[in-house]
């Protein structure tokens, strides 16, 4: 029933832009092994999902210099920030309230010409990154490091938020993390942002409701319970009796298991590849191992695979991101996506209303209050 498997192989929507076939995930046709193999950056990525298509060259300088000069937040939505940072609340609930936030500020938040649509969202799109790292910061007690717009989109986020020049391989992983998390089809939170957009609601509500869909556990957080199990498992020492007590108490390992692939996650050998890489030779060497270990455990025990989020906790830990903020680097990429899905709604837009199957009582009789029995 459809209460019992929440709308599993229900198909809601037709789209052009990512599909999942026999455990392979294409982003408008282009396997994500194109993408990776030959080294394609994020904003090629983001160009890709929203034109159904890669930019030419001129394409993409053109793209890239929207985006950079779109880097930049103004004072009052820092200010916000800062607000927001001091009273200890969920990083997705900050960046919810301040993606709102960022609709209220733009005059033309409820336009919804080709025109505009475009312009909020790269607004979007560039704003996000910036957001996430001044929260990072001012929690911190750090000051926010101004965007550069001389830097591509995943070098310019690691130095906002740790104010240092990354590596090549650093902006490697994170440029090939975010592309991996850029879309995955009719997921949770990209549904719910094209039921908002079906309404004809503006994008800055589609967003935030995209985010706030993110938010829930069930959801986005993995990669952070994955670290925090890393943790612990270190403390433990022993990574064979910390998983069997897990399991023989009936508690989900995370990063384990997907809705929809069976045999492979496609992004999970990408993003252990670049765990690998980074953490070769140094201190952090032991999050590489430990999740090796975890790994075989898992398969060897109940015949579980590895998903995205399982390796990306040890790659986001490694550059410098703290875990309490894993799910916004999650948001920070799946934004693009969520444009993409926007769009294509608001293009071939037919209102989202399915029926829901009644279980309860039928054809009671009304008694009036009076003669209502006490509880």
């Amino acid at each position: 029933m459809v209460e019992e498997n929440g709308l599993k192989d229900l198909i809601a929507c037709h789209t052009r832009i990512s599909s999942i076939v026999d455990d392979h995930l294409a982003y408008a046709g282009y396997d994500i092994a194109e993408l990776m193999n030959n080294q394609a950056t994020f904003e090629e990525t983001i160009f890709l999902l929203w034109n159904l298509r890669l930019p030419s060259a001129r394409e993409y300088q053109n793209f890239t210099d929207e985006l950079r000069a779109n880097y930049d937040i103004s004072d009052a939505v820092e200010q916000c920030i800062l607000i927001q940072s001091r009273k200890h609340l969920h990083p997705m609930s900050v960046l919810r309230s301040t993606v709102s936030l960022l609709g209220v500020y733009n005059v033309n938040a409820e336009e919804q010409s080709f025109e505009a649509t475009y312009e909020q969202s790269i607004q979007l799109m560039a704003k996000i990154p910036t957001i996430i790292a001044t929260f990072a910061r001012l929690r911190n007690g750090q000051t926010p490091i101004a965007p550069r717009k001389d830097l591509g989109f995943a070098e310019n986020f690691l130095y906002m938020l740790t104010g240092k020049t990354p590596s090549a391989l650093e902006i490697e992983a994170l440029n090939k993390a975010l592309i991996l998390h850029a879309d995955h089809e009719l997921n949770a939170s990209t549904f719910a942002a094209r039921v908002c957009a079906s309404t004809l609601s503006d994008i800055y509500s589609c967003v935030t409701t995209a985010i706030g869909t993110l938010k829930g556990p069930l959801h986005g957080g993995a990669n952070e319970r994955v670290f925090d199990m890393l943790q612990e498992i270190r403390e433990h020492g022993d990574t064979k009796s910390y998983l069997q007590q897990k399991l023989d108490s009936q508690e989900k390992i995370m990063g384990f298991g997907h809705r929809v692939y069976k045999r492979q996650d496609p992004r999970e050998s990408y993003l252990r590849q670049m765990a690998k890489e980074l953490t070769l030779g140094t201190e952090n060497e032991i999050w590489y191992h430990l999740s090796r270990e975890i790994e075989e455990y898992m398969k060897h025990s109940k015949g579980l695979i590895p998903n995205v989020d399982f390796y990306s906790a040890t790659v986001y830990h490694v550059l410098g991101i703290d875990s309490s903020i894993f799910t916004l680097i999650f948001a920070m990429s799946r934004v693009a996506g969520w444009i993409a899905h926007i769009q294509e709604q608001q293009r071939f837009n037919k209102l989202m209303r399915p029926r829901s199957h009644y279980l309860g009582p039928e054809k009671l009789t009304y008694v009036p209050l009076e003669r209502r029995a006490h509880a």
